[in-house]
């Protein structure tokens, strides 16, 4: 009997299980990449809208903002005028945003008449707020950042979630963002006999108010953030004037302010080149 799997005598060996190999292995590779690529096609093309996973209570349902109205009627009725209110949406599939958005299914908590316990509170947990502004828990957990993450400060400390802009300050407003870090900067609050231009614009002008790379949570490096406003002249070959004077010298011994120079960045009650 004939053996089909053997080579005939002198002649090559039989290279068909070989193909049928090859053949089959680009059948499955072509199939995994159609996959794969099906997969991202669709996840791209069936979600036009941000996806938020909306806080959770054990046991507890969303019941709606009018629920919370009952004890809570004067933040209820001033959180129309928040930011986070351009956040809610109408209608009964929407009953999850609004104050139970942030605090959680509020079922539970209504039914005991209050509670801790029974509620999430964003003031002593950052991670509800982090549930939208993610790029916000990246920037508290750079180097130099407001102990957010330890505990020690809470987004409220800053922001108004319940009325008014969330960012305090700015615009026109009659408070600024000075205030809202003078509350707890006193000493950089003033004030101050000569001041210091950039803090009339807001601390925002030099420092990231999240968390930064750089030391005091500066927006820039050393004196690359002072030459941002004062503006340097090289009016001359190898010198370097600024305001008038020749700082060629000056800026081989650091910082601006850590040069010995104007130390006193935030005003001064010495003189107007921001010494102590």
């Amino acid at each position: 009997m004939k053996n089909e799997n053997l080579p005939e005598a002198g002649g090559k060996p039989e290279a068909q299980p070989v193909r049928d190999w090859v053949a089959s292995t680009v059948r499955w590779g072509t199939l995994g990449v159609s996959v794969v690529v099906a997969v991202v096609v669709v996840s791209c093309a069936t979600v036009t809208r941000t996806v938020v996973e909306m806080p959770t209570i054990p046991g507890a349902e969303f019941v709606g903002n009018q629920n919370c109205a009952q004890c809570h009627a004067e933040t209820v009725r001033d959180f129309k005028t928040s930011s986070h209110a351009k956040l809610q949406a109408k209608g009964t599939n929407a009953v999850n945003l609004g104050c139970e958005g942030c605090h959680g299914p509020g079922s539970l908590h209504a039914q005991a008449g209050g509670g801790r316990n029974n509620i999430l509170n964003p003031r002593r947990d950052a991670e509800t707020c982090f549930k939208c502004h993610l790029d916000k828990r990246g920037e508290f957990s750079l180097p130099h950042h407001h102990p957010v993450l330890e505990g020690k400060v809470s987004c409220g400390d800053c922001h108004h979630p319940h009325k008014g802009d969330a960012i305090a300050g700015g615009g026109t407003h009659l408070a600024s963002e000075h205030e809202t870090c003078g509350r707890c900067h006193t000493a950089q609050r003033g004030p101050f006999v000569f001041e210091h231009e950039a803090v009339r614009e807001g601390c925002t002008t030099c420092h990231k108010p999240h968390g930064s790379v750089n030391r005091r949570m500066l927006t820039e490096r050393n004196s690359n953030l002072c030459f941002k406003c004062h503006f340097q002249q090289q009016t001359a070959a190898g010198k370097v004037f600024n305001g008038g004077v020749d700082h060629t010298s000056f800026l081989k011994r650091g910082t601006c302010f850590s040069g010995g120079c104007h130390e006193a960045v935030h005003g001064s009650n010495i003189g107007s080149s921001l010494r102590f």
